[in-house]
């Protein structure tokens, strides 16, 4: 077998969480159990370097490297963001069932949420867009019951205290669609936090919708329930979207 270069070497954890769609937190504990070997050999160091043709089995399965999956899809209402729920079927069930198995979800909706959502089995590049202090921005389209009121911009950008929390919601911009309609801009992802933060001003959110994660925006030609790969550009701008995060509020 021709190895590869020791530039190309690749950490072990990082190895079998690319090739299995663990997370880098589970593929370590999965070696320091002694779950995995490298050329026959027990290993018990996430971080060993290895090539990443090295022969690696996890659980007396071969573990083979293939390229890392980028993937958006139109969630459609209805469905949750979960590998599996007893009552509701989930986003994952959308997906050929070698795929589900292998990617994981980046940054959830809630089940009557619509729009983009992002998979991978990156988890570094997961990380990357999740961060709460690369503050990637993510946009959603509010349908309310109640007309904004005059001071909504202002609470938005000032960030809002929301029920049971006692720090604030960092600055967001609100951009009014209508007298019920509203584009909200978040560079955090606290737990429903678009539908709290109206509700903190008196309205309730009736429809919510997200069009764009860090740049990169839902692919028009995407019905509900329809997936496609994220193009290199895409891919990139994703990883990279702390920079523009800085100046979109």
């Amino acid at each position: 077998m021709n190895r590869s270069t020791s530039s190309e070497f690749i950490r072990l954890d990082r190895l079998l969480a690319q090739a299995t769609g663990l997370s880098r937190k589970q593929a370590g504990i999965e070696i320091r159990k002694q779950r995995v070997t490298l050329d026959g050999e027990v290993v018990r160091d996430p971080g060993l370097r290895v090539p990443p043709d090295a022969a690696v089995r996890w659980r007396d399965e071969p573990v083979a490297l293939a390229g890392p999956v980028y993937l958006m899809l139109n969630k459609p209402t209805g469905l949750v963001c979960a590998r599996r729920d007893p009552i509701h079927a989930t986003v994952l069930d959308l997906l050929p069932p070698d795929l589900a198995a292998r990617v994981h979800i980046v940054g959830r909706l809630d089940r009557d949420t619509t729009g983009l959502l992002l998979l991978t089995d990156d988890g570094d590049w997961s990380h990357a867009v999740t961060s709460p202090r690369r503050g990637c921005a993510k946009a959603y389209v509010a349908e309310l019951a109640e007309p904004l009121v005059a001071e909504a911009e202002a609470c938005f950008a000032e960030g809002i205290v929301l029920r049971g929390e006692k720090r604030p919601t960092r600055p967001a911009r609100l951009e009014r669609l209508d007298d019920r309609r509203a584009r909200v801009i978040l560079h955090e992802g606290r737990y429903h936090q678009v539908r709290r933060m109206f509700a903190a001003l008196g309205n309730r959110v009736l429809r919510l919708h997200r069009e764009s994660v860090g740049g990169v925006v839902l692919d028009p030609e995407l019905a509900p329930g329809r997936w496609r790969a994220l193009s290199n550009e895409e891919i990139a701008r994703l990883a990279d979207c702390r920079a523009r995060a800085e100046g979109e509020v």
